[in-house]
């Protein structure tokens, strides 16, 4: 279907936090893929299906062991995990270290998790800038969105990328709730001299976030992360949508369940 790719530039706005949301409230079946270089970070944040934590042994690193001798998207379900609510996921790295091996990689997973038939995978690159391979996975992306907040060190950094980039990208800007609106409107008039595709938002939401994590009890159907997401969910699924242009020779992806992978809706009402 689509390879969505999440990412920011310098600073930590909230890439990983971001992808599970849209992954979690997704309106089509979704594949979650961490592809951070220096590591990934779901493996300490959430629990698996079964409560326990995600094997770090089976994800990008046991994927990486096998694509030596090529990949093909019906291979990446072999090495994904789910998380508590029934999200898949691509476990990613340990730590950088592992990717000074993997460095032929990531055009290669990009290229296999663009053709994967039977869900969209957003695809959790973390920084840009730190490891160049990554631009080999953003170049097979179908989209590439950049994360941002509505500081002036934030948006500085967020123009430079921009300026480097050679595709059009969306943004989304990580909004305190009491400035939502003015933030993003800020945003679009600083970036407008860009090729930009659109400009959106999500909302910076500690309580969400931890909702999301399980650490605390709570309705995150309500919280205004879960809220916001599904309304960025909607978007940038749409977005891709309209862009896409079918493969002719690519298997058709039916509507309703699937038999394996099941889709995920962990929060859904």
């Amino acid at each position: 279907m689509a390879l969505i790719a999440l990412a920011a530039d310098k600073g930590s706005p909230g890439v990983t936090t971001a992808a599970t949301a849209l992954g979690a409230v997704w309106p089509h079946p979704v594949l979650l893929a961490e592809c951070d270089p220096s590591g990934g970070d779901l493996a300490y944040r959430l629990p698996a299906l079964d409560g326990g934590v995600l094997n770090p042994g089976r994800g990008l690193l046991s994927l990486g062991a096998v694509a030596r001798r090529g990949l093909s998207a019906d291979q990446i379900y072999e090495h994904t995990q789910k998380l508590v609510g029934g999200l898949d996921v691509l476990a990613g790295l340990a730590n950088g270290e592992q990717a000074a091996g993997l460095t032929w990689l990531w055009g290669m997973l990009g290229r296999s998790l663009a053709a994967l038939p039977e869900a969209d995978v957003l695809a959790d690159c973390g920084r840009l800038g730190l490891h160049p391979q990554t631009n080999d996975l953003l170049a097979a992306a179908d989209a590439v969105v950049l994360f941002t907040r509505a500081s002036l060190d934030h948006v500085a950094h967020l123009r430079e990328r921009l300026t480097l980039l050679d595709r059009r990208v969306g943004v989304v800007v990580i909004a305190e709730p009491r400035s939502y609106r003015a933030s993003i409107d800020e945003v679009r008039r600083i970036v407008s001299g860009w090729d930009v595709s659109f400009v959106a938002g999500l909302a910076y939401d500690p309580k969400g976030a931890d909702l999301l994590s399980g650490q605390w009890g709570g309705r995150l159907d309500r919280s205004l992360l879960i809220r916001t997401a599904r309304e960025l969910a909607e978007r940038l699924a749409s977005h891709v949508a309209a862009n896409v242009v079918p493969d002719p020779g690519a298997p058709i992806a039916y509507p309703g369940p699937r038999p394996s992978p099941e889709p995920s809706s962990g929060v859904r009402p």
